[in-house]
């Protein structure tokens, strides 16, 4: 829906059908989403568990230090692993597939292997700084968010700072901070648009695009409405992303802790 701003839910649902049935669903996953999911909930747990730490043991509050937590995770994310990942995922997502001329379209292998001998380690990580952008906010809103619900429910139990919650109520605060962070949608808008491989741009799309200018482009061409296009589902793959990278994260960091 961030690719193509003039569907609608019913639309967007019957294109990906159109592009394989369930397994259209499903493209970009392998290897580029298995490579994604199997190294970025490493890199931010790490990073992000650790500046937490650090901030909360320099007096920091909670919400404050989540917030850094987060951003700082997701920027290690992006640069770490992510960018090429959702660059060719994206790629997979947007590409015309359809044999032309008999030619059967190109595996995503050849995919990768063509953009980087075309435009080298920069084409296979076009779009880097808005992954960074995007999770920089992403986490650093869902943990900040979620750390603030968490603080909140405390407060309305009767509970001191620091004294542990149950797992409904760790789940209810990562559902607030998952949704409530959803209000970058505009950088993963322009993320999506830097990184598609869609034929049907139209004439005054910019021919280098940065951050900056494509966000231009889409508000020239849709409106602030283009630049939200798409929320509806990412709020739910923001609630189940937060719920398992910070509540459950939660309980595998006290076990680890515990040996």
């Amino acid at each position: 829906m961030a690719a193509n701003r003039s569907q609608g839910m019913p639309q967007a649902i019957a294109t990906v059908w159109s592009r394989g049935g369930i397994a259209g669903f499903y493209q970009g996953l392998i290897p580029w989403a298995w490579i994604e999911a199997s190294t970025k909930g490493a890199v931010l747990l790490f990073a992000a568990s650790e500046i937490e730490k650090v901030s909360i043991g320099n007096g920091i509050n909670p919400a404050v230090a989540g917030l850094l937590g987060g951003m700082g995770g997701g920027i290690c994310q992006a640069y770490a692993t992510m960018g090429f990942c959702t660059t060719m995922k994206t790629v997979e997502i947007t590409r015309h597939k359809q044999a032309a001329t008999g030619v059967k379209p190109m595996s995503t292998w050849a995919v990768f292997g063509d953009i980087y001998r075309r435009e080298g380690i920069r084409g296979i990580n076009k779009g880097v700084n808005a992954v960074a952008l995007r999770q920089c906010t992403n986490w650093g809103s869902r943990m900040g968010f979620a750390r603030l619900a968490e603080n909140m429910i405390r407060s309305a139990r009767g509970k001191k700072e620091g004294e542990s919650l149950s797992a409904l109520d760790k789940i209810a605060s990562s559902t607030i901070g998952g949704a409530l962070a959803t209000w970058n949608q505009p950088i993963e808008v322009v993320r999506v648009e830097m990184q598609s491989a869609a034929k049907n741009a139209s004439a005054d799309r910019p021919a280098k695009l940065t951050v900056f200018n494509t966000l231009q482009y889409i508000y020239r061409n849709n409106g602030i409405r283009g630049l939200y296009r798409g929320v509806t589902p990412r709020i739910g793959l923001g609630v189940w992303q937060t719920v398992c990278m910070v509540s459950f994260a939660d309980y595998v960091k006290a076990w680890v802790n515990k040996k």
